[in-house]
């Protein structure tokens, strides 16, 4: 009976409904001058607010009595095939892909929208016609999961009624950690007193904050060409504590305007190890290993950090590359001891 009242747009509840768009879909949304989203919102009556920044995810929140809500859907779903329309005129494919949406849900709610054995979100599937996932993890720092939706505009319309009758049945149990995607971050490399930003297979100057911040680092830091040996550590006095071990020697970074695949001129791996107090390990590492997989990532160094020692006040951490990555790598763990150590925030 409910259904049939929020399906005919009789039952006046305000809902919420918030969808994960990657940034060209959001920018279909919003459209030249916002010509597109400012109709989506006057012709169907509800609020829709996209969340700001340069994230490669944005988060675009529809709230309104539910008819307002499935108005708001069937322009977003009918725009969306028109832009896979438009897409295939210029390729050779000849089957279309289904439009798909992407919901975020409080994970507490999944249970209701999946059923006993499944027997829910099959309900759903075979009644409306459309593809229907619930993720098995939450989104990164939240207690939500991304529910996504595929299919033809009208199925995704049916598919998305039936997902509000339940998210009205079941409300959300204690309170919900909403997602928020992170900006995008790039890595950045120091070298000669600038600062560049690596994008494809090529380094750019960066705006002069960076370069600044470098410059006023590389006068508190000794600082070693690569392949030279390493000063002693500089001490820091944090708190009224003296700390010799806590900022490790910022290396010289030679930056390639072009790395060209195919030549196999890659210098020989090496290892190189480190000690790093106890107490400080912990802002390498990161929540849930965050922070020691970007430096991985962005110096391209195998990074192991050794399990604590009984007795020991210290960790060991073993860097294994080229000797680029490896210096790569030092200079990242040293900024983020840096970070943690004078209070400046992430760099």
């Amino acid at each position: 009976e409910m259904e049939s009242k929020v399906s005919e747009g009789g039952l006046n509840v305000t809902l919420t409904i918030r969808l994960l768009m990657h940034g060209k879909e959001v920018g279909s949304i919003i459209g030249k001058k916002g010509e597109t989203v400012k109709k989506m919102r006057e012709e169907s009556g509800a609020r829709i607010n996209i969340s700001e920044g340069n994230c490669p995810e944005r988060i675009v929140t529809i709230t309104g009595p539910t008819d307002a809500i499935f108005k708001a859907f069937a322009m977003i779903a009918y725009k969306f095939e028109e832009d896979i329309t438009n897409s295939m005129s210029n390729s050779t494919a000849t089957s279309k892909p289904p439009v798909t949406l992407r919901l975020v849900v409080p994970a507490s709610q999944c249970g209701s929208l999946i059923g006993k054995g499944g027997s829910k979100i099959k309900e759903i599937r075979e009644s409306t016609g459309a593809q229907v996932q619930v993720a098995g993890d939450m989104l990164p720092n939240s207690t939500e999961r991304a529910v996504t939706i595929s299919g033809t505009p009208d199925a995704i319309i049916q598919c998305v009624k039936q997902i509000c009758v339940v998210m009205l049945e079941s409300p959300p149990k204690g309170a919900t950690i909403p997602y928020r995607p992170k900006p995008a971050s790039t890595p950045v490399i120091f070298a000669g007193g600038q600062a560049y930003t690596i994008q494809g297979q090529y380094a750019i100057p960066h705006p002069d904050q960076l370069t600044k911040l470098h410059q006023l680092a590389m006068q508190q830091t000794p600082f070693t060409p690569l392949g030279q040996t390493t000063p002693a550590f500089p001490v820091l006095t944090v708190a009224g504590k003296q700390r010799s071990s806590a900022v490790l020697p910022l290396q010289a970074i030679t930056i390639f305007p072009c790395i060209c695949p195919g030549l196999d001129a890659s210098p020989p791996a090496s290892t190189h190890e480190l000690t790093i107090p106890n107490d400080l390990i912990g802002c390498i590492i990161g929540r849930q290993g965050t922070k020691i997989n970007e430096i991985r990532q962005m110096s391209g160094a195998q990074i192991k950090i050794a399990n604590a020692t009984e007795g020991s006040s210290e960790r060991q951490i073993t860097i294994t590359g080229t000797p680029a990555n490896i210096s790569l790598a030092q200079y990242l763990i040293n900024a983020r001891l840096t970070s943690e150590v004078t209070g400046m925030g992430a760099l």
